[in-house]
């Protein structure tokens, strides 16, 4: 079970912030299916990074780590896919 707490409340007011911060470049991306500023090797391991925080918030039964990592997972996973998918588009 999920503990909401003022220390949990803190912490989903920090996920929201930091992964609404995160979703302007998906988007930009999306639109624009510009990937050149995309690192492959950085998103690979900001991807490890983000499922590990995941995992971390199961076993602390955090909702805030639940919720900002499951978000970001998907939108790095949006980014590795328009990468591999525009990235490879010659000119």
């Amino acid at each position: 079970m999920v503990n909401i707490d003022g220390i949990e409340i803190i912490g989903l007011i920090a996920a929201a912030l930091t992964t609404a911060a995160f979703l302007p470049q998906v988007y930009q991306t999306w639109k624009t299916k510009d990937v050149s500023g995309l690192n492959l090797y950085m998103l690979a391991l900001f991807f490890a990074g983000v499922s590990l925080w995941f995992v971390y918030g199961i076993f602390k039964e955090s909702l805030a780590l639940l919720l900002a990592n499951g978000i970001t997972i998907v939108s790095v996973f949006l980014l590795v896919f328009f990468k591999l998918k525009y990235g490879k588009k010659s000119s």
